[in-house]
């Protein structure tokens, strides 16, 4: 296997740890790409994508990372203006039955709307509008606004309806009319039928690979919120790898990417906003979008986790096995990382942004090993040191 690409001398131990993941941790296709100051310092890709060489333009299901996108539709809307984070949800959505819920609520997994109550017809999630509908009429599984509990499947209509009721557009449209469009990203809410032959599949973890506790709860309690995350979803994860789902739009878990299309898309986060006369947000709206909303024990991982207005933040949990740990970033840092180990983040006092795909996923459904080494590398890089159990510093 031969790696590809390009790496600033300077981020050389980024490269060494990529090469690192094919012969020893078991990565099986993949790219990395760092931006710092708006220019790329690291470019690599390799391995197998479903048969066939990786390549520079290979693209993935990116799993939540997509919620990273969707959540920055909303501040888009925010930093113009049109959208109020701390408005009660129903000014923008009349339908919506959580009369004390505030968007900001839906953004930092604080609306107990963590998964479908009610048996979810094949196909439901592709169902845009009877998706919102249901969720719009569903009892919430906690007082909203007084605990957080990751909401992995109905993230992105609920969020992604707020967009469309404010913009009227749908998501998928609002983000390549007003982000990727403008920053020629690599990343989809929906896939271009033209584009599918770039795809490499994603892989499940190997057999034998750790559970989290999520999995185990809903294994030993089949009426769990755990158990309708995982069971009541329409048949979204066992058609993930087909041309429908990646068709469909979802703003939870939808996204087609490669690593280059993720760390650019959160290039202009690290920078401030904007980039190359391209403005997403102002500065404020970048401290809104970095600063921590929810955190402490999460009532659907059932592990310690911390959230921004729609993304993550450095949470290590080093303690715990390691389908339960988290990733571990500079305070500072935001974005969102995707099941089996994806991750795309912008480290605004470092002005830095990353973005990692792979084909073969890992345990848990955050960052494992392989994530995790590259971003090591890259604060390592930047002079950062490592904080006991995190997070980085300077």
């Amino acid at each position: 296997m031969t790696v590809q690409g390009t790496c600033h001398g300077d981020f050389a131990e980024v490269r060494a740890e990529f090469e690192a993941n094919f012969a020893h941790r078991g990565e099986e296709g993949a790219g990395v790409h760092v931006t710092v100051d708006g220019e790329t310092v690291v470019d690599l890709w390799g391995g197998d994508a479903g048969g066939r060489p990786w390549r520079e333009d290979t693209l993935t299901h990116v799993w939540s990372c997509t919620k990273g996108a969707t959540a920055l539709c909303a501040h888009v809307l925010a930093s113009r203006g049109d959208l109020d984070l701390d408005a009660p949800v129903t000014r923008y959505w009349p339908e919506f039955g959580g009369a004390t819920t505030l968007v900001r609520d839906l953004l930092a997994h604080r609306a107990g709307l963590a998964a479908l109550r009610e048996p979810a017809a094949p196909g439901l999630l592709r169902d845009w509008a009877a998706t919102t509908a249901a969720l719009a009429a569903q009892e919430p599984f906690w007082e909203p606004g007084t605990r957080h509990g990751y909401h992995a499947l109905t993230f992105g209509h609920l969020v992604g309806e707020v967009v469309r009721r404010v913009s009227g557009l749908g998501l998928a449209e609002f983000f390549e009319k007003e982000v990727s469009g403008p920053l020629a990203l690599d990343f989809w809410l929906r896939l271009p039928e033209d584009l599918e032959p770039l795809v490499a599949p994603t892989l499940p973890p190997p057999p034998g690979s750790p559970v989290s506790r999520l999995y185990r709860r809903a294994v030993a309690e089949p009426g769990s919120v755990q158990a309708l995350l995982l069971t009541n979803d329409g048949g979204y994860a066992a058609s993930s790898n087909t041309r429908e789902a990646r068709a469909a739009e979802y703003g939870s878990v939808g996204g087609m990417a490669n690593a280059r299309g993720l760390a650019q898309m959160y290039r202009p986060l690290a920078l401030g906003g904007g980039y190359n006369g391209v403005r997403l947000v102002d500065e404020a709206q970048v401290a809104s979008m970095s600063a921590v909303e929810s955190a402490g024990f999460d009532e659907v991982l059932l592990v310690p986790t911390r959230f921004s207005s729609g993304f993550m933040k450095s949470a290590g949990n080093g303690h715990l096995p390691p389908a339960d740990r988290g990733v571990v970033l500079a305070e500072d840092a935001f974005g969102h990382s995707g099941m089996g180990g994806s991750l795309g983040f912008a480290s605004p006092a470092a002005r830095m942004s990353f973005g990692y795909v792979m084909t073969r996923m890992g345990p848990g459904i955050g960052v494992n090993e392989r994530g995790q080494s590259l971003v090591d590398a890259v604060y390592r890089a930047l002079g950062h040191r490592l904080a006991p159990g995190g997070p980085w510093f300077r």
